[in-house]
């Protein structure tokens, strides 16, 4: 398992590398958390199974795919709670 985060204004995006169980690749994952503004800490989107349960050929390509994903959220607000 692999992790990143990057700050996106108001909002930090977490994104994981989940290496499959009996099976090749990385399935990538999100979570985007309020950290400035009100309410402070909310958790505004999570997503542990991103496109579908997709299994990347590396870890870079599903960090990317759940960061750029996060991004989606803070820009668009899709499917975002707060």
């Amino acid at each position: 398992m692999q992790f990143d985060e990057v700050d996106a204004g108001d909002f930090r995006i977490y994104a994981g590398a989940v290496e499959r169980k009996n099976s090749y690749g990385y399935i990538a994952a999100v979570v985007v958390v309020r950290v400035r503004g009100e309410p402070l800490r909310q958790e505004a989107f999570r997503d542990e199974n991103l496109a579908g349960g997709f299994a990347w050929a590396s870890p870079a390509e599903a960090l990317r795919f759940a960061i750029n994903a996060g991004r989606d959220v803070v820009m668009c607000r899709i499917g975002a709670l707060a």
